[in-house]
């Protein structure tokens, strides 16, 4: 028979309870014997939900992240934080976020905190993990406590468990090399700790582990294919069976290298390559395992149950119980439950499926491979009813959307001038000090902030009440950056619940759900907005508030504004058109909210595109295309205004050296990256490319509660000076400070105001 499991399960809860426990603990608020035990209720929680599964995941769950879960289990921590003693769950947070909770920081090197790992995007998606570190002596050690009390927990309550755990060779392809060395020269030294987890688990009668190599599907060079072989020829002797799970992408080349690795069984993304699957079963050695990935893990939408029986069926007619179905990937990556919606447009919420009803439509295709289709025949019925209702509803297309994508042409991505003409227009006009500071947009999302907006959105606050409320915090904020000196002011942000939320409410085209919540990283979670349809701007969405904010000072007062890949990239986005069509709609929609805020006297404006790496296929091949049109969207957004309009945009938590030609390709006057964590490193594509427009390197890590000094801040931007010439230079964090308490922002900012003067007296 089919054999049904799941690869991972989101552990936020459906309610964010993580979310809450951990900033909870975090303030010294609660006990870290209390977030343990909300943890295992969590995880049995969930557990139950997948009850009926023939194989559940164990391991999933994380306080922080999974990858810095594995650099735990194999004893890869930085050298900065060995030297504490105390629950290792506070050294865990001390690399996730630069300290651990209120209370337990006794230990004197770190009364300042100590420096967070640096964090990046899991592939091509918006979950952040923490950088494993490497160098040339970096040695490993088995920790499995995490895992095998995770199993026990599961084994009380009666679950088939599969414990999950990240590749040797993913684990090091992802993380840094902190010198020199090269990576791949510590797999002599990881495989025995690997080799020794595994006996770990089957000494506890494991007999799967899931073991992720996503890599598989990235281009790998010869070394990085050797690698594959040499781990899992020597993992092979091992008394559990091994299903290498790979997902986001297709095989292609690497095809023959995943079928004939010595393991059990292999997970493919069926939904990513479902071209390569035939060729893959013709390569399969007869005894080995496959696991289809039929449910999308990735996006929200309904599977069509019919057409991927009509696949199915002739495959597990020809592999019997060597086939096995799953989501294409772990569901972290959507919501929970779809039951909870209540206020969901209930037509748009008939079109999809969340985590549980992913898992209901596995076991609808698993009942019928296994007694055939009348089984199932009321769920296939239903499903192919809300399949055709989406098709044919009017909501979804627009004629006069469609006709307005037909229009675009080329010069509408073009500026008047050249970067060069601009930038003396630009200074002239301004009048900018060298070294100018200014934030990413947003301020501190203060508890008044969030009471006003819960109980406007509840009806127990009329909209003049909510306006004036958002009016004061505004008019703080202004009056704090003016007290700070910064040079270019904005307006905080206090009326914006998210920066692809807030756009994606004012946007014909799209829905929202009140608890499709998603973790991002640690305790963030994002809401992303469901674009369903074509899209539209009925009115100006920012204009109203950002002149506001102008009329409080005589400083330049910036425009912020989400950027049409990134609103695409951080939305679930519709399946029935491609990407390119729908990030287009968006560009046309926030390039008359740019013009609109030109028009009213805003001569800077942002337009964030913090996610454009991200959506980038992964393999290399397929980059041009996806940058073509997304760099084009960017530019048909950001060039229709004058000359002294200063354009920037914003890029955070990205390595983006390889893609350095594109980014200079938006023609942003001004583009402000993160680089506090990497040292700068990400500076190191300025060494051989010639960027000639300003760019403000980020000096202030703002996912930490660590304030930097402004020594540090000095010492940053002299680094970033030897790269970029310093009258091209900003100041600024890097990102925006909606997360951070006003008394951690306020000295933080002090010390970069500070900074920037002392830079300028050195210039």
């Amino acid at each position: 028979m089919t054999t049904i499991h799941n690869l991972g399960f989101p552990r936020i809860g459906a309610k964010r309870e993580l979310k809450f426990a951990l900033e909870s603990y975090w303030r010294g608020e609660s006990s870290r014997d209390e977030l343990k035990a909300l943890g295992a209720q969590l995880r049995q929680r969930h557990w139950k939900n997948q009850a009926d599964l023939d194989l559940i995941p164990v391991g999933d769950f994380a306080f922080y992240d999974q990858v810095l879960d594995m650099s735990f289990t194999l004893g890869n921590l930085p050298e900065r934080v060995q030297g504490f003693d105390g629950d290792v769950l506070d050294n865990y947070f001390r690399v996730a976020r630069g300290r651990s909770a209120k209370g337990t920081e006794d230990h004197a090197a770190c009364c300042g905190g100590v420096a967070a790992g640096e964090m990046t995007k899991w592939f091509d998606t918006n979950y952040h993990y923490i950088v494993p570190e490497f160098t040339a002596t970096t040695s490993f050690k088995l920790d499995a406590s995490r895992l095998l009390e995770q199993l026990a927990e599961a084994r009380a309550q009666g679950v088939t468990a599969k414990p999950v755990i990240i590749g040797p060779v993913t684990y090091l392809a992802i993380g840094k090399a902190k010198d020199d060395s090269d990576k791949l020269a510590l797999l002599e030294r990881l495989l025995p700790v690997y080799a020794e987890l595994l006996d770990t688990l089957a000494g506890q009668g494991v007999e799967w582990v899931q073991i992720d190599e996503p890599l598989l599907v990235t281009e790998l060079d010869a070394d990085w294919r050797h690698a594959f072989n040499t781990a899992y020829h020597q993992l092979k002797s091992a008394k559990v069976k091994l299903l290498v799970a790979t997902y986001f992408g297709q095989l292609q080349d690497n095809t023959y290298l995943a079928a004939n690795l010595p393991v059990a069984g292999l997970h493919v993304d069926a939904i990513n390559d479902r071209e390569g699957v035939q060729p893959l079963i013709n390569l399969l050695p007869a005894h080995k395992v496959l696991s289809l990935g039929v449910i999308n893990g990735r996006n929200i939408w309904k599977t069509d149950l019919t057409a991927v029986l009509d696949w199915l069926e002739p495959l597990a007619a020809r592999l019997g119980d060597r086939l096995w179905i799953a989501p294409s990937c772990s569901l972290l990556h959507v919501p929970v439950d779809l039951a909870g919606e209540q206020k969901l447009d209930a037509e748009v919420k008939s079109w999809l499926a969340f985590a549980l009803q992913k898992l209901d439509e596995l076991r609808v295709l698993g009942r019928a491979l296994r007694e055939g289709r009348a089984a199932v025949q009321d769920a296939l019925a239903a499903n192919q009813a809300a399949l055709a209702a989406r098709r044919a509803s009017p909501r979804v297309h627009n004629p006069a959307v469609q006709a307005a994508g037909a229009r675009i042409n080329a010069g509408m991505g073009q500026r008047k001038s050249p970067y060069a003409v601009r930038a003396a227009k630009q200074a002239a006009f301004l009048k900018l000090p060298a070294y100018p500071t200014t934030t990413i947009g947003s301020f501190p999302q203060t508890a008044e902030i969030r009471h006003a907006r819960s109980e406007f959105k509840a009806g127990r606050l009329d909209h003049q009440a909510y306006q004036s409320a958002m009016r004061a915090e505004i008019e703080r904020s202004v009056r704090e950056q003016e007290r700070l000196e910064l040079d270019v002011l904005v307006h905080g942000e206090a009326e914006r619940n998210d920066m692809v939320e807030y756009f994606g409410e004012q946007l014909d085209g799209y829905a929202f759900s009140q608890s499709g919540w998603v973790q991002s990283y640690g305790s963030r979670c994002v809401k992303p907005p469901i674009l369903f349809g074509d899209i539209s701007r009925p009115k100006a969405m920012t204009v109203e508030w950002i002149t506001y904010a102008q009329s409080l000072t005589r400083k330049p007062m910036k425009g912020m504004l989400t950027g049409p890949v990134t609103i695409l990239n951080w939305s679930f986005v519709r399946d029935d058109q491609p990407r390119s069509a729908s990030c287009r709609q968006l560009a046309l929609a926030i390039r008359q909210e740019v013009l609109d805020l030109e028009q009213a006297g805003v001569r800077v404006i942002q337009i964030d595109e913090a996610a454009l790496r991200e959506g980038l296929p992964l393999r290399k091949s397929q980059w041009q295309a996806y940058l073509d049109w997304a760099v084009e969207s960017f530019r048909i957004t950001a060039n229709g205004v004058a000359d002294e309009t200063q354009i920037h945009t914003h890029m955070c938590y990205s390595e983006f050296n390889d893609i350095i030609a594109s980014i200079a390709d938006m023609d942003a006057d001004v583009i402000t990256i993160e680089t506090s964590r990497s040292d700068m490193e990400l500076l190191d594509a300025f060494d051989s490319f010639k960027y000639h427009n300003e760019i403000g390197p980020g000096v202030y890590d703002i996912h930490s509660p660590n304030i930097p000094t402004q020594q540090h801040i000095v010492q940053l931007m002299k680094k970033a000076a030897e790269r970029i010439p310093a009258e091209r230079l900003w100041v600024n964090p890097d990102c925006g400070l909606k997360t951070r308490q006003w008394d951690e922002v306020i000295p933080a900012l002090t010390n970069m105001v500070a900074a920037a003067k002392t830079l300028r007296q050195s210039a």
